[in-house]
This record gives C-alpha cells, sequence and structure tokens, in this order.
C-alpha cells in the first residue's frame, strides 16, 4: 500500500510558499489588472523592505547605512533568500545590479506584479539610508528575460515625467512610494 509521504512529490515549505504568492499575484492581476496588483503587492514590498532594513541597521551596528552597505545589504538579502543577484556597478548616483535567478523561482514568470517585491524593498532600504531611490527594473525574468537588471537611481531627475521607475523618498525615516511606470510593469 502506498503512502504520501513515500510519494515522489515536489512539495516543501519553499515551493508552497513562492505557489501561494504566484497564485494571489495571479488573482490579483486577473480581478484588478496588472498596474493595481502591483500596487498592492508594492505595499507589502514596502513593509517588509521596512522590517529588513531595520533588522540590518540592527546587525550592522550603524544607525544609517552608506551606499556601499545599502549595495551590500541588497546583494545580501537576495542570496540569503535564493536570488541570484550581484553588483554590476554603483556610484554615487546608482547601483545597477544583476541577477541569474528569481527567489520566486519559476512561479514568477509572467507574473511581473511579483517583481513589486524587488522594486519596493530595494527602494525603501536605499530612501531610508540615503533619502531617495528611484527602482528602474530594466529587465526581469517575470518579463521572459533570463536574468534581471535593476536600477536604483540615488539622486532625482529634474523632469520625471519620462523616467522609468518607481521612486522612494525617506522623511523621518519612513520612504513613500511614488507612481508606477510602464516601465515597472
Amino acid at each position: 500500500m502506498s503512502v504520501a509521504k513515500d510519494a515522489d512529490l515536489e512539495l516543501d515549505r519553499d515551493v508552497f510558499m513562492r505557489s501561494l504568492v504566484r497564485e494571489l499575484a495571479t488573482s490579483l492581476e486577473s480581478v484588478v489588472g496588472l498596474e493595481e496588483a502591483s500596487g498592492y503587492i508594492s505595499l507589502v514590498g514596502q513593509s517588509v523592505g521596512s522590517q529588513l532594513n531595520d533588522a540590518y541597521v540592527r546587525a550592522l551596528g550603524v544607525p544609517q547605512m552608506s551606499r556601499e552597505q545599502v549595495a551590500d545589504v541588497l546583494v545580501d538579502l537576495k542570496q540569503r533568500i535564493k536570488g541570484d543577484f550581484f553588483i554590476i556597478a554603483q556610484d554615487d548616483e546608482r547601483i545597477v545590479l544583476g541577477s541569474r535567478s528569481c527567489p520566486f523561482a519559476e512561479k514568477v514568470l509572467g507574473r511581473e506584479s511579483m517583481c513589486m517585491m524587488t522594486s519596493n524593498v530595494f527602494g525603501t532600504i536605499a530612501a531610508q539610508n540615503l533619502g531617495y531611490a528611484r527602482v528602474e527594473l530594466e529587465e526581469t525574468i517575470a518579463r521572459g528575460s533570463t536574468g534581471c537588471r535593476v536600477v536604483v537611481h540615488l539622486k532625482p531627475e529634474l523632469d520625471m515625467d519620462d523616467e522609468p521607475g518607481r521612486e522612494y523618498f525617506g522623511d523621518a525615516g519612513q520612504p513613500r512610494a511614488a507612481g508606477m511606470t510602464a516601465t515597472d510593469r
């Protein structure tokens, strides 16, 4: 007699949680559309970003992180959750990150709203420490690219109407996300 515990089934907590998040994103996208679903996921990402920022600031023993520490933290947090992120370049104006894999693995394919977790976590951490961030998702696995390319701009542009990405502002330690553009989708 076969028993469930001996079944050859690819199911563990990680697979279950990734599936759960994907199905939540799918439901949101089909009910309210991609832009609104991205907005809802952004709220979660902002909250998670604040929590992660607080944890890293405490762990590093600093009141506020430098740009170099922010870049290091963005890579570290993604590495810890199985996202193969790395720094491509960084200077006083931007941090450019790449990734060869997504923490959501295959569950992210076709679910661009899930990328708002990355945008909001990165934007929240950068803005809380550096005062401002605009996160541009240049390439994403969700949109079919072989990897991700994320640019965290650290200086505001004078005319933001044509600039892609989502802005984050640090004021009294509480960033707020600004409007999303078509590039975020």
